[in-house]
């Protein structure tokens, strides 16, 4: 059975404001490699609390080796305080791959944790479902007791429902004590252009073009992470090619998608003028 990889929080919840801070004090001097009582000072952040922030600020993609990320200073640059919808949906799109990054994709989803599982396996199959559910499909996965899942999968749900966290993409909304998916509030064109940028590298580097089929069912690909049908993600792809950061053929199958970007840290930076 796989690992559930949850654990990496503590007991706190995604907060960005105490994110941001950890990035503001990641691009000082001596960045995350100060002493705890000064990241303390620095952050206003119990000792406790500086670690369990920082693991969630690596895993969203804000952070490596303890200073701000290309994407982390971007985002401190364009973003400082993470209120845009941008920073959130570059958030979730680090977080959906566990601690593994853009790695290239395992068998199972599961094998890459919790949320990963979440992401790419789960809500492609239940769009409405109870933490119960979730918890009930969870538990034939992972190895550890029910109580635990129960425990760490709550993480995830707070993660998209709550406002001091990532709310604002609407990946998954909640009604009562029913969890919604399939009706995400999507960014704009050159962020899903950088997100295509990145999963390009990991899944066809050194490809010129490649099949759209590959683009739209990707396993652990552009559709799942924005929480999309493949018809919908065709629709974007078209949105794509109007800004010229694709290329589709399509006069005779099989059809193709073709990169015309130059470099997708570009496309983030574009994507928060917008």
């Amino acid at each position: 059975m796989a690992k559930l990889q949850l654990h990496f929080n503590g007991y706190f919840a995604l907060k960005k404001d105490e994110i941001s801070r950890i990035l503001h004090a990641a691009a000082q001097d001596k960045g995350l490699n100060d002493s705890l009582p000064n990241l303390m000072e620095k952050t206003s952040l119990g000792n406790g609390k500086v670690g369990r922030v920082k693991s969630w600020a690596v895993r969203a993609g804000l952070i490596k080796n303890n200073r701000p990320s290309p994407e982390g200073e971007i985002v401190l640059r364009l973003d400082p305080s993470l209120e845009s919808n941008i920073t959130d949906w570059l958030m979730h799109f680090y977080l959906s791959f566990g601690d593994r990054g853009l790695k290239p994709t395992p068998e199972n989803p599961a094998d890459w944790g919790g949320w990963s599982y979440f992401i790419y396996t789960f809500l492609p199959h239940y769009s409405k479902f109870t933490s119960e559910e979730l918890l009930y499909h969870s538990a034939s996965i992972f190895e550890e007791e029910s109580k635990v899942i129960a425990d760490r999968i709550k993480f995830i749900l707070r993660a998209y429902t709550e406002f001091t966290a990532l709310a604002s993409c609407k990946f998954v909304t909640q009604e009562k004590d029913k969890y919604i998916s399939g009706y995400a509030h999507l960014p704009n064109s050159y962020l899903l252009g950088y997100f295509l940028a990145k999963l390009w590298e990991r899944d066809f580097k050194g490809e010129g073009s490649v099949l759209t089929e590959s683009i739209l069912n990707e396993k652990m690909g552009l559709a799942a992470v924005l929480g999309v049908k493949a018809e919908t993600l065709q629709e974007q792809l078209n949105a794509l090619e109007a800004y010229g950061i694709i290329e589709q053929r399509r006069a005779v199958p099989p059809f193709q998608v073709i990169p015309r970007w130059d470099e997708p840290l570009l496309l983030l930076e574009k994507a928060y003028d917008r």
